[in-house]
């Protein structure tokens, strides 16, 4: 294996590892090789390899539990997807419609949230990024995506707007599944805590246009990360 640079390396073990569970048709519940063999058999270290499993573990696609192994979560069918990612949910909808929605209504509710949102919760949302970032440095994706969640539900919710929250809500999973996809690729995934950085930092001003659009940019860019581009009206 040859890797042009060695932030390549995780993403080259995750492709592999997902490769390998769909060649070799393993099915949801099997025990993938232990750690040590599998970055033997990739040729990659063990930290390239801990970060390639955390990120398919955010991604749904493997469950990593110490001291027992990896087990594969998803069935294979799932590795497949045209976009190069799994997406669950497709049957109701698409990872592409999901993102749009997510553009006009959170980034509406940003706008309604820096005019607002309390001194407790902007401390709270400081909070947030600031655990994101360690999360990050620790390559803890799954954590991290799930910080992400969180962001963007206390925005939700400091935007006083009980109908936009409710429609979160009822559809947690596919709104969670939808912000763990960036994190498919580990070397980009510090972008997510610099675009959340900005949208706090308009918030902080109170600003309820430039709030707006760094989250509205935010989604866009996160979106492009797992390869879906969607229409806005601004297009």
């Amino acid at each position: 294996m040859h890797a042009s640079t060695p932030r390549a390396v995780p993403e080259y073990a995750l492709q592999a590892i997902r490769d390998l569970i769909e060649q070799e048709d393993y099915r949801a519940g099997d025990a993938l090789p232990s750690q040590r063999d599998l970055a033997e058999r990739l040729g990659v270290s063990r930290t390239s390899l801990r970060e390639a499993l955390s990120s398919l573990s955010a991604l749904g696609l493997v469950s990593v539990q110490p001291g027992k192994g990896v087990f594969v979560q998803a069935p294979a069918t799932q590795l497949t997807a045209s976009n190069g990612f799994a997406w669950p949910f497709a049957a109701q909808v698409s990872a592409a419609d999901t993102f749009q929605l997510r553009f006009a209504l959170e980034g509406f509710a940003c706008g309604l949230a820096a005019v607002t949102l309390s001194a407790q919760e902007l401390d709270a949302l400081q909070d947030n990024v600031e655990q994101m970032r360690l999360e990050l440095r620790a390559s803890d994706f799954e954590r991290a995506s799930q910080l992400d969640f969180d962001f963007h539900r206390r925005i939700l919710q400091a935007s006083g707007n009980q109908a936009m929250l409710g429609i979160v809500t009822s559809s947690a999973d596919i709104f969670l599944e939808s912000q763990k996809l960036p994190f498919i690729r580990p070397e980009r995934a510090l972008e997510t805590w610099k675009e959340h950085t900005k949208i706090l930092r308009a918030l902080g001003r109170r600003a309820k246009a430039p709030a707006q659009k760094a989250m509205q940019q935010h989604i866009r860019a996160a979106a492009l990360r797992t390869g879906i581009a969607f229409v806005t009206l601004g297009d």
